[in-house]
């Protein structure tokens, strides 16, 4: 195998130019594929972590209701009508939550659920002494949703104890409190039809979530229930989860047990995950052109040393050299670039990502960043060199089939191949 190795040394330095271009294309695809990957996944799991942080990894929204078979109007104990949803032929959902309590309990048997909070949400008029402007108010119990969601980081202005002291207090969204001017201790009015209540700006907060930061008015669970007039029942439950990827697996079991529509992050997020993937799988199909494009410059290289030594592997051949050998010393010249290349586009890789998560990017929208978001990730790397190496392996292997074949017979007659 020494003897091998060293006729592939050689071999290699007669072509220093040639195999230094395959080389460097190894290193820049290499390189760039984990770059590449290791921005469009940070930005992935960025986004999930945002969705988690803001909504939950379940909701738990409509109850089942299999006796209705046509259209048909429930209503509560006020009058009005909560409205029927069909998700299904035979099946109907009532919306909302209308007994939160029993169906927490439920949901708390449940292994992997971490945490569970009521969410009350509706639509109503937000008045400062500027303007007036519609808001999207969600009541909650403050401790219980702190649990299953990262409103607790996402306090900008403000501090939540206050808000937690104050049944009259409110918390808003930071693009709505610009549009209406509002500053923490100012006092604002939300009404809905003809009932109305007055409040204090105890913070503001950033998700980074534009339509949440643009509409979103967080009371008391009572008080929303007083500006909503539902004096019962929630919208949904908001639900975390201790392993966040079994959302999917597990919610059509929880929802045939609770008898309500139960919605995991994955279905919710659908849109912007496929996105995410698609970006993953455009990016690296694109960079790894570049390792492809390295692969047949090698190929060709390699079928011009076959060329030109022809006579030296004849005399391999005539000194014993089997086929065998023959392919085994270009496959190990092919490994040396290969080697050779994905340590250094390793190197690299992780320089560059370094550097891309300092590089200033600002994001406002999906969710919240000052700077490019990136993953390090081992599968990054495992996946450059696995492409890079079936490329050159597929550039060394037919080069090497190819003087495998050649016979000193034929060279000495002039044949060659």
């Amino acid at each position: 195998m020494e003897t091998h190795c060293h006729i592939a040394m050689r071999l290699l330095l007669s072509k220093k130019r040639a195999m230094l271009m395959s080389l460097s294309g190894i290193v820049f695809g290499v390189g760039l594929f984990i770059i590449t990957q290791a921005q469009t996944a940070g930005f992935e799991r960025f986004f999930t972590r945002t969705a988690l942080g803001t909504d939950g990894a379940l909701h738990i929204e409509d109850r089942a209701n299999q006796d209705i078979l046509g259209p048909t109007v429930i209503k509560n104990a006020a009058g009005r009508p909560e409205g029927v949803v069909s998700m299904g032929k035979d099946r109907k959902y009532v919306e909302g939550v209308p007994f939160p309590g029993p169906i927490t309990d439920a949901l708390r048997r449940f292994q992997n659920i971490a945490a569970v909070s009521p969410v009350l949400r509706g639509d109503a008029q937000l008045e400062s002494n500027s303007r007036q402007m519609p808001s999207q108010v969600q009541g909650i119990d403050l401790d219980d949703f702190l649990a299953v969601s990262n409103l607790a980081q996402q306090v900008v202005f403000g501090r939540l104890d206050d808000f937690r002291a104050n049944p009259k207090g409110v918390m808003i969204g930071s693009q709505l409190a610009n549009r209406a001017n509002l500053a923490v201790g100012d006092p604002v009015v939300i009404s809905r039809a003809d009932h109305s209540e007055r409040y204090r700006v105890e913070a503001i907060f950033e998700s980074g979530v534009e339509h949440i930061d643009k509409e979103r008015v967080i009371l008391h669970l009572p008080e929303a229930r007083a500006v909503l007039s539902q004096p019962f029942g929630v919208t949904y439950l908001q639900a975390s989860l201790h392993d966040n990827d079994r959302a999917a697996a597990e919610a059509p079991h929880m929802q045939e047990v609770l008898g309500q529509l139960v919605v995991p992050w994955q279905e919710r997020e659908k849109i912007w995950l496929d996105v995410f993937h698609a970006l993953r799988a455009s990016s690296a199909l694109t960079v790894s052109t570049i390792i492809l494009i390295s692969g047949l410059g090698m190929f060709n290289t390699l079928g011009v040393i076959v060329l030109e030594k022809s006579k030296e592997i004849a005399i391999l051949r005539s000194m014993g050299y089997l086929r065998g050998d023959i392919t085994r010393i270009f496959l190990l010249l092919g490994g040396l670039v290969l080697v050779a290349g994905c340590v250094l586009g390793c190197l690299l890789g992780a320089g560059g990502t370094w550097l891309v998560a300092n590089i200033p990017l600002r994001i406002r929208g999906v969710f919240s960043t000052d700077y490019f978001v990136v993953a390090w990730s081992p599968w990054h790397y495992v996946w450059a060199i696995m492409a890079a190496t079936i490329v050159v392996l597929l550039a060394s292997w037919i080069p090497a089939r190819r003087a495998a074949r050649l016979e000193p017979g034929d060279v000495i007659r002039g044949l060659n191949l």
